[in-house]
Order: C-alpha cells, then structure tokens, then sequence
C-alpha cells in the first residue's frame, strides 16, 4: 500500500494496513536541531507531503519568518519575535486605529505573481514515485487570525460584540482575497487542501458558538464547497478547546481535524463523531511531550487510540514537535501506534 493510499484509505474508512504518519516539527527542530529531524525521518518517513510553492511575494515583506526580531509579512502584520525558530506575535497591529481601513489593501501582488510551475512538477514528480504520498495543497486562509493580526486581539473581539461595520468590512476584505487565493490552489492537481484558525482557549471557544455560526461559518462554508467542488479533500487546523464546534465542522465536509484533543474530552469526541471525520491527530504537547517519560507517551497514545481508533481509518498518526520536546519522545508516538492497541497502558 502506497502512502497516499493509505491516507485515502484512512479518510473514507477503507481500513488502511496502518494509521498514516504526519508529523509537524517546528520550524527550530529543522533549523538548529537538524541531525536529529533527519534521523527521525530515516526511521519514519511522512505519509503526507506538500506541493512545492507558487504565491509571489508581498510588497510589504520584509526580514525573515521563524527568526528572532522583525518580520514583516504580505499583509503588513509586524512580528516580533525574541527567539529564534518561532513566528512571534503581533504587538503593533496596522489597524489598531480603523481610521486606517480605508487604506488597507489585500497582498494582491502575491496572487498576481504567483508562478505554479514548481507546484505541478512536485506533483507530476511524486506520483511517478515507487510510493507516492497524499500531497497538500497550502493555503494562508485564516481569516479569524488574519484579522487579529491586522486589528489586534483585544480590539477584535470589542469589534465583534459590538458587531461594528468597520469588522465586518475587514472580514469582507480578508474573505475575498481568500476566495481568490483558494480558486488558484483548487486548480492544482494535489490530493487535499488544508487551512486553519485557532479557535480555543484551555477550556472554550474564543467567542460564543452563535456568534462564530452566524458571523465565520458563512465563510468557512463557501471555502468547502470550493475545494470540494474541485474534488480535493479538506483538511482543517484548530488550537485550543473547540468542542462546541466540531458538529458544525464535521457538517461542513472537513474530512480530517487537526486538534487538541487533550484539553477535551477525548472519550466523548470518540463516542459522537468516531466514523464521521478523520483525527488528524495529536498527542498532548502542553505536558506530555515536552516532561513526559516514554511510558507517559505510550499512555496517551493508547487513550487517543482506544477512543478514536475503530480499526477501520479514521484517525492519523500526529503530533507535534516542539522546541523542548526530546526526540525520543517523538519517536516513541510513532512506534506506538505501530503497537497493537491491547499492549498500550
């Protein structure tokens, strides 16, 4: 079975030999701990790649993403970071005052200049290989995020309860030119697209689940019936606790979620929507991975697996590798889930 159809398999609950591997390091892993990113990945190849590239660049960029001090992206937002390997965050939103809305412009530019080629050679290239994998489309769609990069969290959310007509024209600016990015990456012969939002705090939503289905939902609607339209499969991001809306995704068509699972309850998602979406992941990287010891690592994958994990697909093989987190740890999620479930604590 090669891997990209045993994530087809995985997704449309067509008994997979095993749970598809997907791991995410973070961008510190690949920069400063390379010899051991490498040695995972001799041990456990991925089942999940990307298409190489094709939005051009801002106007607006400048320094460099994932390193300490400024960066600028496409759309103006200034990132500070005080380390290396992580984006940052926002700390002077270019709409901290709405006066400057009217001068705001979506990156255009990027989608003007946006050159596929390398894109449909990735493609062309793996699909030629002895195994294939599932490949991705990328998007920047996040238009939750994206508008509290421009307007500043805080002020955000007063502009949501408020229900001010200046949000709702940044949420149209933003909507639009994620409609149009999203018509370019649905023409490209990928397998899936994938976008995302963080959307929980610890314990809930961010805003009121009525709130999020009057005000975001409309948007995140129109963006599944384009890509499934085009025949792709949807695949979503989410931090935080998010229970409140998993119904409305799973309704939505999102064929595999990408959440953490550990601030739900795991057993409970299991019970209502085990056989509905794909587990796209994770194990626990607030406390497990980064201070667990391997047996706290088979632990929590033995609880995710006996709740989600049917036999049948359905759930994949992920997590997430942060800064501190030891290789060993990494590597011990993988051979888990290789594991029969009944040896698992």
């Amino acid at each position: 079975m090669t891997s990209r159809e045993r994530v087809f398999r995985a997704l449309e609950f067509r008994s997979p030999d095993r749970a598809p591997r997907d791991l995410w390091p973070l961008p510190y892993v690949w920069m400063f701990r390379r010899d051991e990113h490498d040695k995972y990945y001799s041990e456990f190849p991925g089942d999940i790649g990307y298409a190489a590239g094709g939005l051009g660049k801002g106007d607006k960029v400048r320094g460099v993403p994932n390193r300490k001090g400024l960066y600028v992206d496409e759309w103006g937002c200034p990132f500070l970071a005080y380390e290396e390997g992580v984006i940052g965050e926002v700390k002077d939103p270019p709409l901290a005052d709405w006066s400057a809305l009217t001068g705001l412009r979506a990156p255009w530019e990027i989608l003007k200049n946006a050159d596929w080629s390398n894109a449909h050679k990735s493609v062309e290239e793996n699909l030629a290989s002895t195994n294939p994998k599932f490949l991705f489309g990328g998007t920047t769609l996040r238009p939750f995020e994206r508008m509290q990069f421009l307007r500043g969290s805080e002020n955000l959310f007063m502009d949501l309860a408020y229900d001010t007509a200046e949000v709702r024209k940044l949420r149209d600016i933003v909507h639009e030119f994620h409609l149009a990015e999203l018509e370019q990456v649905c023409k490209l012969p990928v397998d899936g697209i994938s976008y995302m939002d963080d959307w929980g705090s610890q314990t809930s939503l961010l805003i009121s689940p009525d709130l999020w289905r009057s005000f975001f939902k409309p948007l995140y609607r129109q963006y599944c019936d384009m890509i499934h339209a085009a025949g792709k499969k949807i695949f979503f991001h989410s931090d935080g606790n998010i229970r409140a809306i998993y119904g409305d995704l799973v309704e939505l068509g999102i064929n595999a979620i990408n959440s953490q699972l550990f601030v739900m309850d795991i057993e409970e998602l299991g019970r209502t929507f085990r056989g509905k979406i794909t587990f796209w992941g994770e194990i626990d990287r607030q406390w497990v991975l980064p201070f667990g010891t391997t047996e706290d690592v088979r632990r929590a994958v033995g609880r995710v697996r006996r709740a989600l994990d049917g036999g049948n697909g359905g759930v994949f093989a992920h997590c997430e590798w942060g800064v501190t987190v030891p290789l060993e740890n990494i590597q011990t999620v993988m051979r888990s889930w290789l594991d029969p479930i009944e040896s698992l604590p």
